[in-house]
């Protein structure tokens, strides 16, 4: 497929929800290959441009307003992985640039008002952004050495983790920066807005990450920075490039705006119809769709409805709303009720009136269900606390649904010296502190004998039957249960045990309990393959994607490219 062809049909493949920042991406690899426009051969040759920048420095530094640079070894053509077209150069960002600085290395007079000095924060977007900046004196600005305090003209960019951000100076406003921003001064015999591009490239980004240093925090060398080959096209060139990249990020921002209107819509349609499962109840007073019609509805529609992940969330937690509702399967009079089924739990059941459940369900608080106990760290400096075949379960551990093993195990000594205390199977486990809990509440069942650390509960079922519709019903109410986390001022979170103790559980008759989870895990099963044939699909689609472009890159320069617009 040549690059015309992809541009022209790329709305067809353009589904992925990383296609349009890809597309972005290749429409700069063409136009810094020199595929997205034709060459003209009557363009003045770049290897022209050179000279003159040369003779503007020569100039500069002999009237003093820029250093004497060191002289950089020029890129080897044959050593890029494509091939240049007639009259370009492959040369240095240095060599297109009057100077290449950053901010001053000392930590700046801080003011209350006077000229804005801007951190990487401030340029973290792709332009500048000058809310809550910090303040420098005019004495110490006009101090900085001309070379980095920028001008209309210049290009920032990024040089401290968020790496290889170009962002244009657009107006005269003084402003200085810190020593993670870089400062580029093109000349002016070369075409500002095409060295942005080019800069976006990721030609440009992939050898400013080789350059980068540090570990924890990559860091762009000036040094690294101004040996970057650029490619060269003629100025002429170069401004038609400009326009017609202007112009095909114009149409990504179209087919950007399009995808989004499709999947907001489509997020719309998923939230209405799981509602409406949710709450079809009432459908003859107030005329919404049946919980039959609805479900019908969505089960027709299911493969058109869940396109994404978090729609395929979003299900499986209806699911199990309705599962603790009993609207997930019938009720059936042969079952009894919950105090028929646990008589031991119904003197502890509370029955206020409450449309949401079945009557003959019964209603008890989570800690009356079964045996509560907390958890704990065997010493640290008894080696042979840490070297039997105990699983020692922490929250990192809360990963699966069902606890078979942890990352830590403990020996038997540990359990008889400390007061870690050893959890049978088939007893629920819980999170209940730990950054974890701001974003999920993490519950699991044993299916061996485990201990747990302190910042875990465990449920040891007086009802052991009943430990699967537990678990199921801690999952459906975990939305009740995060809106109860506590946050500390040290960002840390957790869950008071006497709140979870207290938290009504319906709990249906036993029967029920059985075809409740059978119909859970059937429906869960069903959302497991409509995951992995939503990933798979994504899979393919970037894989075809992937292997469309990169197919595209190799043909020659684009034909009839007003044909895309």
């Amino acid at each position: 497929m040549t690059p015309d062809m992809l541009l022209k049909h790329f709305d067809r493949i353009a589904e992925g929800p990383d296609a349009i920042p890809r597309l972005r991406r290749f429409i700069l690899d063409l136009a810094v290959r020199g595929k997205l426009v034709e060459q003209d051969p009557d363009d003045e040759p770049a290897a022209k441009l050179l000279t003159r920048i040369k003779k503007e420095k020569v100039k500069l530094v002999a009237e003093g307003t820029i250093k004497r640079q060191e002289s950089l070894t020029l890129p080897d053509k044959g050593k890029i992985q494509f091939e240049l077209p007639p009259n370009w150069e492959i040369t240095t960002l240095q060599s297109v640039c009057i100077s290449i600085a950053d901010g001053d290395h000392l930590p700046p007079p801080k003011t209350d008002q006077g000229v804005p000095f801007l951190v990487i924060g401030n340029v973290r977007w792709n332009s500048i952004d000058f809310s809550g900046c910090r303040f420098v004196s005019d004495k110490y600005f006009n101090a900085l050495d001309p070379v980095r305090r920028p001008t209309k003209g210049d290009i920032l960019y990024t040089l401290v983790g968020s790496f290889g951000i170009p962002v244009p100076v657009v107006d005269d406003r003084p402003f200085c920066i810190q020593r993670h921003i870089g400062v580029l001064r093109p000349s002016r015999e070369i075409d500002r807005d095409f060295l942005l591009r080019t800069l976006e490239s990721g030609f440009i980004y992939e050898q400013a990450s080789l350059c980068a240093t540090g570990i924890a925090q990559k860091t762009v060398p000036l040094a690294g920075l101004r040996r970057i080959s650029v490619p060269l096209p003629p100025l002429a060139e170069e401004r038609r490039i400009v326009e017609k990249v202007d112009e095909l990020m114009t149409l990504c921002d179209a087919l950007e705006a399009a995808q989004q209107k499709r999947e907001s819509r489509r997020d719309r349609l998923v939230a209405a119809s799981l509602h409406a499962l949710g709450n079809g109840d009432n459908a003859e007073a107030d005329e919404r769709p049946s919980f039959a019609d609805s479900t019908r509805f969505y089960l027709n529609h299911l493969p058109r409805l869940t396109t994404r992940p978090e729609h395929i969330k979003q299900l499986r937690q209806t699911i199990l709303s309705l599962a603790v509702r009993g609207k997930l399967v019938p009720q059936d009079t042969k079952d009894g009720t919950g105090d028929t089924s646990f008589p031991k739990l119904a003197s502890a059941a509370i029955q206020p009136e409450d449309a949401r459940f079945p009557s003959q369900w019964l209603r008890v608080p989570l800690g009356k269900t079964g045996e509560w106990r907390g958890g704990g760290t065997p010493s640290k400096s008894r080696p042979d606390y840490w070297t039997g075949d105990i699983p020692w379960v922490s929250p990192k551990d809360m990963k699966v649904l069902f606890v078979a093993d942890a990352q830590d195990h403990i020996s038997k000594a540990a359990v008889e010296d400390s007061s870690v205390r050893l959890i049978p199977p088939g007893s629920l486990l819980m999170v209940v502190r730990g950054m974890i809990l701001a974003r999920a509440f993490p519950v699991a069942l044993t299916t061996r004998e485990v201990t747990i650390n302190q910042d875990m509960k465990a449920l040891l079922p007086h009802e052991a039957k009943t430990k699967d519709y537990l678990l199921l019903a801690l999952r459906a109410f975990e939305p009740d249960v995060l809106s109860a986390i506590e946050h500390s001022t040290h960002g840390t979170c957790r869950l008071e045990t006497d709140f979870l103790q207290d938290f009504m559980i319906p709990l249906p008759p036993l029967a029920e309990q059985h075809r409740i989870v059978a119909k859970v895990d059937e429906l869960m099963a069903l959302c497991d393959a409509l995951e992995t044939d939503i990933l798979s699909a994504a899979d393919t689609r970037s894989r075809f994607l992937e292997a469309t472009l990169r197919d595209a890159l190799s043909k020659p320069t684009l034909e009839n490219c007003h044909e895309t617009s």
